[in-house]
C-alpha cells in the first residue's frame, strides 16, 4: 500500500493535469449535467477529509500558539496581497462589474483546498489549517471596506455571512470532525487503524475528482465571456507568480521555518473563489460576466497550484540532497 501510495503522489502532477485536459475535452463533446456544479462542494468536503486524515488532528491546539505564524499570515494576506491587487486594478479595463469581480476573488483568502495543496507541497498544513476560522472571519468583515475603498460607496457589496459561515461548516468543521473521529478510533481499533491506512491513498484520487468537476462545470460558462477573460487572465497568471513571492519574503523577514514559509505563501496564493462564487452570483446582472471572471481565475488558480506544488517538492529535495 505505501508503494502505490508513493506512486499516487510522485505522478499527481501529470494526474492533475490530465484530470484537467480530460474534463474540458469532455465538456466540448458531451453536454454535461447541470447538476455536476452541485458536487463540487461534496467533493470539496472528502477531499478535505481525506486530507485532514494525513494530519496530526490532535496537535491542532499547539498549532494555534504559533502567535509569530498567525501575525505574518494575517499581515500577508489582509495587508500585503491587497496592497497588490490594488497595485494590479489600473491594468485592468475600465468596467466597474469586471473590477468587482476580480477584487472578489483576490481579496479573500482561500479557506478549503489550500490546506490540501499546502500538504501535498510539503508545508505545515497543520498551522494553516488551525488559522482557517480567523481568515474566514476576517475576509468576511473586511471584504465590504475593500470594496468601498476600491470601488466607491455606491458599488461597494454588502457581503453576507451565510455563504462563508455554509462554507466553514460544511467545507471546514464537518471533514475535521470526521477526521478527527477517524484518527481517535484507529488509535483505539485495529479495522480502525486499518481504515485509516487504506485512506492514505485517497487524497490524489479526491483531488483529481474535484478538479475534474471544477474544469467540467466551468468551461462551458466561459466561452459568453471570452473577449473579457483574455484582458483579465494575464492580471491573473501576474498575481499567480507574485502573491507566493510576498508570502514566502514576509514569512522569510520573519524568521519562519521553512515548512511555515510554504504554508504562507501557499495562503497568500490561494483565494476563496468556491465560496464567492455564491455572492457572485446573488448580484444583479451577474451573468455571465462575473462567474466567468471568478472561475477563470480557478483555472488559473489550479494550473498554478500544481507549480507551486512541484517546486516546493523540487526545493525541499534539493536542501535535503
Amino acid at each position: 500500500m505505501s508503494v502505490v501510495r508513493a506512486l499516487l503522489e510522485s505522478r499527481q502532477i501529470a494526474i492533475y493535469f490530465g484530470v484537467m485536459v480530460l474534463a474540458a475535452g469532455l465538456s466540448q463533446v458531451w453536454v454535461l449535467p447541470v447538476s455536476l456544479v452541485d458536487w463540487i462542494n461534496p467533493a470539496l468536503g472528502v477531499m478535505l477529509y481525506v486530507t485532514f486524515l494525513q494530519v496530526p488532528l490532535a496537535q491542532l491546539g499547539k498549532a494555534l500558539t504559533q502567535w509569530r505564524f498567525l501575525l505574518v499570515l494575517l499581515i500577508a494576506n489582509f495587508v500585503l496581497i491587497p496592497l497588490l491587487v490594488f497595485a494590479l486594478l489600473p491594468l485592468l479595463p475600465e468596467h466597474d462589474l469586471l473590477r468587482l469581480g476580480v477584487l472578489l476573488v483576490l481579496l479573500a483568502p482561500c479557506v478549503d483546498y489550500v490546506v490540501t495543496f499546502a500538504h501535498m507541497g510539503r508545508a505545515d498544513a497543520r498551522a494553516l489549517l488551525a488559522a482557517t476560522p480567523i481568515l474566514l472571519a476576517l475576509q468576511m468583515l473586511l471584504l465590504p471596506a475593500y470594496l468601498r475603498l476600491a470601488l466607491g460607496e455606491q458599488l461597494a457589496l454588502s457581503i453576507q455571512a451565510r455563504p462563508f459561515l455554509n462554507a466553514f461548516g460544511f467545507l471546514i468543521l464537518m471533514p475535521l470532525l470526521l477526521a478527527a473521529a477517524t484518527q481517535y478510533l484507529a488509535a483505539k481499533r485495529a479495522v480502525w487503524a486499518k481504515i485509516h491506512l487504506g485512506l492514505g491513498l485517497a487524497p490524489v484520487p479526491a483531488t483529481a475528482a474535484v478538479l475534474f468537476m471544477v474544469v467540467a462545470a466551468v468551461w462551458p460558462q466561459l466561452e459568453p465571456a471570452l473577449d473579457v477573460i483574455g484582458r483579465i487572465v494575464p492580471v491573473y497568471l501576474l498575481f499567480a507568480v507574485l502573491a507566493p513571492m510576498i508570502g514566502w519574503a514576509a514569512a522569510r523577514l520573519a524568521d519562519l521555518a521553512a515548512p511555515m514559509r510554504r504554508a504562507v505563501a501557499f495562503s497568500t496564493a490561494t483565494r476563496n473563489s468556491l465560496v464567492v462564487l455564491p455572492l457572485v452570483l446573488a448580484i444583479p446582472g451577474a451573468m455571465p460576466l462575473l462567474p466567468a471572471i471568478i472561475l477563470a481565475q480557478t483555472l488559473v488558480e489550479l494550473l498554478a497550484q500544481l507549480v507551486y506544488v512541484r517546486m516546493a517538492t523540487l526545493r525541499q529535495e534539493g536542501t535535503q540532497a
